[in-house]
Formats: structure tokens, C-alpha cells, sequence
């Protein structure tokens, strides 16, 4: 069956340490939707940081964000699909971060309403903005933004990545079973998101209920962990050259390095009908 789907990752993907699309993987974009194929994106990034890419490519879809907690239209605002963290979960998930063993190491940031929320400007607060052009608030006590309801996506940011590691094991072992979900984009973060809050969710939610388009007639590409439910999801799941060992093992198929712009080889190969010039596993 063809391909009518093609769902994009960005950071890893077809964004790498430049922070933008090379022109190259942008043209090759272009001819895929010239062909009658639609492209999506789905990212970890908030809506607005994400909006850039969604405009360089020229897509017509909704922007999926938040790692799935968000659909929403650019062009028109409509929000298709929105789940936010339940308050108990977020601030209890607040509580444990803020641990006097916990809170020195970790940079904690909380979504509201498409905007970051910090207790204090920090380093790696600058670092974060640079990447992501966001504009963070230093709100303090960020309960009270969680008290708002509607928290969006929580992040904990530690360049000790076996905290990340036991991060993710203590608190999938405390909130076994409840309406949470835990990934990392990157072996730095650990995200907070509904247990709904999926790539694969949104994804699925967005061919089948608004396109119509069934899982074999799309092409996922992803580069880490919070890319495999939608990698799975999708008739074609494949990972970037640059993706941890555990997620190509998950894949159909394994392309190139995001800085070799592989996403334009398995463009080439799933959507445009030819064969990439260098063979991959």
C-alpha cells in the first residue's frame, strides 16, 4: 500500500546542531507533497517553538506538540486534541523533583498555555531558550502554575544522565498504572506528559479521525525514545542513524545520520519511488 502519511520528528531529525532544516532535506519535503503525500510533524517542542519548522516545510496539517499532549492548527488555532497532566499527578511529580537530594541537580520546567515556567533563570534555562526560541518566566514556586490546571508537559533537564536513568525507574515504579506517561527525547531530559500524551496517540488520532488515513499508509521517522509509540504505530516506522541503539532495534528500517540528512533517504525510498544511493540497514 502507498504511503499518504508522512509523520516528521524535528530535533534529531530533521533539525540537528545547525537548529534548522538543511535545504536539502526541505526540497526533498517539498517533492513528497508534490507527489499528493501529506507530512505532518510531531515533536516534544512547545506549539510555538515548533511553528518555524511546521512553516519551513510548508505543511497543511495540524502541529502535533508536547510530545502528543497537543494538536493544533497553525492556520486556523483549532485545538484538536489537548491532554493536559491531572493536577494531583503534577504535583506530586513536583514534589519528588524538588526533593532536597533531587532539586539541586535538576532545571524543572512547567507548561502552561504554551509558555515555560522556571523557579529561577538559570544556565541551562539559557541554554533551553536558545535552542527552542521560547521566552522563559521565572515563576518561582511552580506549584502555583500547576494550581492553574492544565499543565501541559512537565521537564526535568540534568547533564547527569544516569539521574535521568533513575529518574525514570523511581518514578514509573511510584505511578505504576496511573494516568501518567515518562520518555526522554534526549538522555538529558525527562518528560511528564497524560498517559495519553503520546506521539503514537496523536498520530494515531490525527490519520484515523481527522484524515481517514489507516496506519499502513504512513511513514513515521524518529530519532529517540519518545519517537517509538508512533514509529510502532505507523505501517513504516524508521529510526535516524543518530537514534540510540534500543529504538533502531524497534524500527522497520534504519537511515542515515540527521547531520547526512537521512531523512531525505528514506524519503526517497518509501514515498518518491527510488533508491537511496547509499544502502543502509
Amino acid at each position: 500500500m502507498s504511503i499518504k502519511l508522512v509523520v516528521l520528528d524535528i530535533d534529531g531529525t530533521i533539525a540537528g546542531k545547525s537548529n534548522q532544516i538543511n535545504p536539502a532535506v526541505v526540497e526533498t519535503i517539498q517533492r513528497v507533497q508534490s507527489q499528493g503525500i501529506q507530512v505532518a510533524l510531531a515533536t516534544g517542542r512547545m506549539f510555538s517553538s515548533a511553528l518555524r519548522f511546521h512553516r519551513a516545510i510548508q505543511s497543511t496539517l495540524p502541529l502535533i506538540s508536547y510530545n502528543g499532549a497537543l494538536t493544533k492548527h497553525p492556520h486556523t488555532g483549532l485545538v484538536l486534541r489537548e491532554k493536559p497532566l491531572p493536577k494531583a499527578i503534577a504535583l506530586g511529580i513536583l514534589s519528588h523533583f524538588e526533593q532536597p537530594a533531587l532539586a539541586p541537580h535538576l532545571e524543572v520546567h512547567c507548561y502552561h498555555d504554551d509558555q515555560l515556567h522556571v523557579r529561577q533563570i538559570t544556565p541551562e534555562t539559557h541554554i533551553y531558550m536558545d535552542r527552542s526560541g521560547a521566552i522563559a518566566q521565572a515563576s518561582g514556586d511552580l506549584s502555583t502554575i500547576i494550581n492553574l490546571g492544565s499543565t501541559t508537559k512537565m521537564l526535568a533537564i540534568s547533564r547527569n544522565a544516569p539521574l535521568m536513568a533513575q529518574l525514570m525507574t523511581e518514578l514509573g515504579q511510584k505511578l505504576q498504572g496511573q494516568n501518567v506517561h515518562f520518555t526522554q527525547s534526549t538522555e538529558i531530559y525527562f518528560e511528564v506528559t497524560h498517559a495519553e500524551a503520546t506521539k503514537g496517540l496523536a498520530v494515531q488520532h490525527l490519520a484515523e479521525e481527522v484524515l481517514g488515513i489507516s496506519p499502513k499508509e504512513i511513514l513515521a521517522i524518529g530519532d529517540n525514545f519518545n519517537d517509538l509509540e508512533m514509529l510502532q504505530y505507523a505501517g513504516v516506522g524508521v529510526a535516524m542513524g543518530n537514534a540510540p541503539p534500543e529504538v533502531q532495534a524497534r524500527a522497520d528500517w534504519v537511515t542515515g545520520d540527521v547531520e547526512e540528512d537521512g531523512v531525505s533517504l528514506a524519503l526517497t525510498k518509501f514515498c518518491l519511488g527510488t533508491t537511496p544511493a547509499i544502502p543502509l540497514g
